[in-house]
Protein backbone atom coordinates (compact mmCIF):
# COMPACT_ATOMS: atom_id res chain seq x y z
CA UNK A 1 0.00 0.00 0.00
CA UNK A 2 1.35 3.50 -0.66
CA UNK A 3 1.83 6.28 1.97
CA UNK A 4 -1.52 7.51 1.23
CA UNK A 5 -3.65 4.57 0.28
CA UNK A 6 -5.60 4.68 -2.98
CA UNK A 7 -9.50 5.59 -3.23
CA UNK A 8 -9.83 2.14 -4.01
CA UNK A 9 -7.87 0.79 -1.25
CA UNK A 10 -10.13 3.21 1.07
CA UNK A 11 -13.34 1.61 -0.03
CA UNK A 12 -11.96 -1.85 -0.01
CA UNK A 13 -10.87 -1.32 3.49
CA UNK A 14 -14.50 0.22 4.78
CA UNK A 15 -16.11 -2.57 3.18
CA UNK A 16 -13.55 -5.52 4.34
CA UNK A 17 -14.83 -3.81 7.81
CA UNK A 18 -18.92 -3.09 7.36
CA UNK A 19 -18.36 0.47 7.13
CA UNK A 20 -19.53 0.45 3.81
CA UNK A 21 -23.28 -1.14 3.23
CA UNK A 22 -24.93 -1.54 -0.15
CA UNK A 23 -29.12 -2.15 -0.16
CA UNK A 24 -31.81 0.12 0.60
CA UNK A 25 -31.78 3.14 2.82
CA UNK A 26 -33.24 6.44 3.92
CA UNK A 27 -31.46 9.61 5.95
CA UNK A 28 -32.75 11.84 8.45
CA UNK A 29 -33.14 13.84 5.67
CA UNK A 30 -35.55 11.94 3.92
CA UNK A 31 -33.25 11.12 1.22
CA UNK A 32 -32.50 7.71 -0.14
CA UNK A 33 -29.75 6.13 -1.28
CA UNK A 34 -28.30 2.88 -2.04
CA UNK A 35 -24.96 2.82 0.14
CA UNK A 36 -24.39 3.87 3.61
CA UNK A 37 -20.68 4.22 4.68
CA UNK A 38 -20.42 3.87 8.75
CA UNK A 39 -16.78 5.21 8.73
CA UNK A 40 -16.46 4.70 12.56
CA UNK A 41 -16.61 1.10 11.98
CA UNK A 42 -13.39 0.86 10.37
CA UNK A 43 -12.04 2.96 13.16
CA UNK A 44 -12.82 0.16 15.92
CA UNK A 45 -9.63 -1.53 14.89
CA UNK A 46 -6.73 0.48 15.38
CA UNK A 47 -4.13 -0.68 12.85
CA UNK A 48 -7.12 0.70 10.00
CA UNK A 49 -7.18 3.27 11.90
CA UNK A 50 -3.75 4.53 12.09
CA UNK A 51 -3.79 3.62 8.09
CA UNK A 52 -7.01 6.06 7.58
CA UNK A 53 -5.63 9.31 9.80
CA UNK A 54 -1.96 8.90 8.97
CA UNK A 55 -2.95 8.71 5.04
CA UNK A 56 -5.23 11.99 5.83
CA UNK A 57 -2.23 13.33 7.61
CA UNK A 58 0.17 13.37 4.73
CA UNK A 59 -2.75 14.32 2.25
CA UNK A 60 -2.27 17.45 5.05
CA UNK A 61 1.00 18.15 4.75
CA UNK A 62 1.33 18.11 1.25
CA UNK A 63 -0.52 21.61 0.98
CA UNK A 64 2.14 24.10 1.98
CA UNK A 65 0.00 26.49 3.58
CA UNK A 66 -1.81 23.97 6.13
CA UNK A 67 2.27 22.77 6.66
CA UNK A 68 3.37 26.27 7.13
CA UNK A 69 1.13 26.16 10.37
CA UNK A 70 0.91 22.87 11.54
CA UNK A 71 3.06 23.96 14.98
CA UNK A 72 -0.33 26.14 15.50
CA UNK A 73 -2.89 24.48 13.98
CA UNK A 74 -5.82 23.72 16.19
CA UNK A 75 -8.00 20.40 15.19
CA UNK A 76 -11.44 21.12 15.69
CA UNK A 77 -14.62 18.45 15.05
CA UNK A 78 -17.90 17.31 16.08
CA UNK A 79 -17.79 14.42 18.79
CA UNK A 80 -18.77 11.92 16.32
CA UNK A 81 -15.17 12.60 14.23
CA UNK A 82 -13.22 12.58 17.82
CA UNK A 83 -11.14 9.13 16.58
CA UNK A 84 -9.71 10.96 13.29
CA UNK A 85 -9.41 13.88 15.01
CA UNK A 86 -6.79 12.62 17.25
CA UNK A 87 -5.05 10.12 15.04
CA UNK A 88 -4.94 13.33 12.52
CA UNK A 89 -3.24 15.55 15.53
CA UNK A 90 -0.90 12.71 16.05
CA UNK A 91 0.29 12.27 12.66
CA UNK A 92 0.76 16.10 12.22
CA UNK A 93 2.16 16.56 15.55
CA UNK A 94 -0.64 20.01 15.13
CA UNK A 95 -1.06 21.94 18.40
CA UNK A 96 -4.29 20.10 20.21
CA UNK A 97 -7.93 18.97 19.52
CA UNK A 98 -11.26 20.05 21.02
CA UNK A 99 -14.88 18.96 19.65
CA UNK A 100 -18.10 20.13 19.74
CA UNK A 101 -20.88 18.66 21.07
CA UNK A 102 -25.08 18.06 21.20
CA UNK A 103 -26.93 17.43 24.31
CA UNK A 104 -29.60 15.41 21.74
CA UNK A 105 -30.30 16.53 18.28
CA UNK A 106 -33.25 19.13 18.67
CA UNK A 107 -30.06 21.60 20.16
CA UNK A 108 -27.18 23.28 18.71
CA UNK A 109 -23.81 22.29 18.94
CA UNK A 110 -21.51 23.93 21.94
CA UNK A 111 -18.06 23.54 22.86
CA UNK A 112 -17.77 22.31 26.47
CA UNK A 113 -17.36 25.10 29.05
CA UNK A 114 -13.25 26.50 29.28
CA UNK A 115 -12.70 24.17 26.01
CA UNK A 116 -13.43 26.75 22.85
CA UNK A 117 -11.09 28.17 20.38
CA UNK A 118 -9.79 31.61 21.22
CA UNK A 119 -9.66 34.66 18.46
CA UNK A 120 -7.41 34.54 15.92
CA UNK A 121 -6.97 30.78 16.24
CA UNK A 122 -6.10 28.80 13.03
CA UNK A 123 -8.70 25.50 12.72
CA UNK A 124 -8.83 22.64 10.48
CA UNK A 125 -12.24 21.34 10.63
CA UNK A 126 -12.24 17.33 10.78
CA UNK A 127 -14.91 14.23 10.75
CA UNK A 128 -14.85 10.73 9.40
CA UNK A 129 -17.13 11.49 6.28
CA UNK A 130 -18.65 14.32 4.34
CA UNK A 131 -22.54 14.10 2.90
CA UNK A 132 -24.85 17.14 3.47
CA UNK A 133 -22.06 19.16 5.51
CA UNK A 134 -24.25 20.45 7.81
CA UNK A 135 -22.47 18.65 10.72
CA UNK A 136 -19.12 20.82 9.40
CA UNK A 137 -21.13 24.02 8.54
CA UNK A 138 -23.03 24.21 11.94
CA UNK A 139 -19.25 23.47 13.49
CA UNK A 140 -17.63 26.36 11.42
CA UNK A 141 -20.46 28.38 12.57
CA UNK A 142 -19.30 28.07 16.32
CA UNK A 143 -15.71 28.32 15.76
CA UNK A 144 -15.83 31.76 13.64
CA UNK A 145 -18.22 33.14 16.31
CA UNK A 146 -15.53 33.15 18.73
CA UNK A 147 -13.40 34.78 16.24
CA UNK A 148 -11.25 31.72 14.81
CA UNK A 149 -10.55 31.02 11.40
CA UNK A 150 -11.03 27.92 9.73
CA UNK A 151 -8.38 26.73 7.07
CA UNK A 152 -9.69 23.91 5.70
CA UNK A 153 -11.99 20.68 5.69
CA UNK A 154 -10.48 17.47 5.95
CA UNK A 155 -12.47 14.03 5.90
CA UNK A 156 -11.96 10.22 5.44
CA UNK A 157 -14.59 10.15 3.14
CA UNK A 158 -16.36 12.47 0.90
CA UNK A 159 -19.57 11.09 -0.60
CA UNK A 160 -21.77 14.09 -1.14
CA UNK A 161 -25.65 14.11 -1.97
CA UNK A 162 -27.28 16.53 -3.77
CA UNK A 163 -27.97 19.33 -0.93
CA UNK A 164 -24.71 19.47 0.40
CA UNK A 165 -23.51 22.95 1.27
CA UNK A 166 -20.86 25.22 0.61
CA UNK A 167 -17.87 25.69 2.04
CA UNK A 168 -17.01 28.81 -0.28
CA UNK A 169 -13.88 28.32 -1.44
CA UNK A 170 -12.41 26.68 2.17
CA UNK A 171 -9.95 23.72 0.71
CA UNK A 172 -11.18 20.34 1.32
CA UNK A 173 -8.77 17.08 1.90
CA UNK A 174 -10.33 13.52 1.83
CA UNK A 175 -8.99 9.98 1.38
CA UNK A 176 -11.43 8.48 -1.02
CA UNK A 177 -14.36 9.72 -2.55
CA UNK A 178 -17.49 7.78 -3.24
CA UNK A 179 -20.72 8.45 -5.38
CA UNK A 180 -23.69 6.59 -3.84
CA UNK A 181 -26.88 6.65 -5.43
CA UNK A 182 -29.74 9.60 -3.91
CA UNK A 183 -33.12 9.70 -4.43
CA UNK A 184 -34.27 13.23 -3.45
CA UNK A 185 -37.65 12.29 -4.24
CA UNK A 186 -38.67 9.02 -2.98
CA UNK A 187 -42.02 8.66 -5.29
CA UNK A 188 -39.30 7.97 -7.89
CA UNK A 189 -36.73 5.55 -5.82
CA UNK A 190 -36.31 2.66 -8.21
CA UNK A 191 -35.11 1.22 -5.05
CA UNK A 192 -38.26 1.53 -3.42
CA UNK A 193 -40.07 0.43 -6.91
CA UNK A 194 -37.96 -3.00 -6.70
CA UNK A 195 -39.48 -3.46 -3.30
CA UNK A 196 -35.67 -3.23 -1.49
CA UNK A 197 -36.23 -3.35 2.55
CA UNK A 198 -35.43 -0.08 4.04
CA UNK A 199 -33.25 0.60 6.40
CA UNK A 200 -33.44 3.89 8.10
CA UNK A 201 -30.28 5.20 9.40
CA UNK A 202 -31.17 7.72 12.52
CA UNK A 203 -27.72 9.66 12.88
Amino acid sequence: MELIPTNHEVIGLLRETGALRHGHFEYPNGMHADEYVQVARAFRYYQHAKLLSVGLSRRLRSDPEIRAMIRELSIVCPATGTPIAYGICEALHAHQVYWAEKDDEATPMHFKQFIQPAKGEKVLLVDDILRSGKRLTELRAIVESYGAEVVGVAVAVYQPNPTIASFNGLPLFFLAQMDAVYYTDTAACDLCTKGIPLERIWV
